[in-house]
């Protein structure tokens, strides 16, 4: 499949942040505070490949909130130029990139000259799922009255937590790079 088109309805990053309230002050704190570790010879490696990013997310996402910025520094040091697409304004290409059979965001899907995918990441990494899954098993089932309510609880929490521990920051890094080293 050619991914230059989805590539090209992107927004810029910049455009993707204006765009950013429920989220904002945690996602722009990820964003001036990460830097990726100095590993010159990783970044030379992923330059030279040219790679652009299709980015499959939601303003209003806390996983979206953690791991686009980490993207978007990860892309200034390999010069990849990085377009994100609203999920839910993209189905049809959110579709064909299912997480267990569900919607699950950010998708980053690393494309060629070309359009063609090389690479994908995401949703989150082991790491992350296993602490919200932790903070999920606590909430009562949806048809509780009281479900709404709990699950607002729980994504503060997880998001003050994304925030304030930069071990998430890393630990996504560490995940989108190790994709990319897979990259021929």
């Amino acid at each position: 499949m050619n991914l230059n088109n989805w590539f090209e309805k992107g927004l810029t990053p910049e455009q993707y942040m204006d765009d950013l309230e429920y989220h904002k002050d945690a996602f722009l704190h990820i964003y001036e505070n990460f830097q990726p570790p100095a590993d010159d010879e990783f970044f030379g490696k992923i330059k030279g490949k040219n790679l652009r990013v299709v980015a499959l997310a939601e303003v209003w996402c806390g996983h979206c909130m953690l791991n686009v910025p980490v993207l978007l520094r990860l892309a200034e040091k390999t010069e990849m130029d990085v377009r994100l697409l609203p999920r839910d304004q993209h189905l049809d290409l959110m579709d064909q990139y299912l997480t267990n059979g569900k919607r699950v965001i950010p998708i980053f899907i690393f494309i060629d000259e070309n359009g063609d995918q090389v690479a994908k990441w995401g949703p989150i990494t082991e790491s992350t799922k296993a602490f919200v899954d932790e903070h999920k098993k606590d909430l009562p089932p949806k048809d509780d009255d009281s479900y709404d309510e709990k699950f607002k609880e729980m994504v503060k929490i997880v998001a003050k937590t994304f925030k304030e521990k930069p071990d998430f920051w890393s630990n996504s890094y560490e995940s989108m790079k190790e994709t990319l080293n897979e990259v021929k």
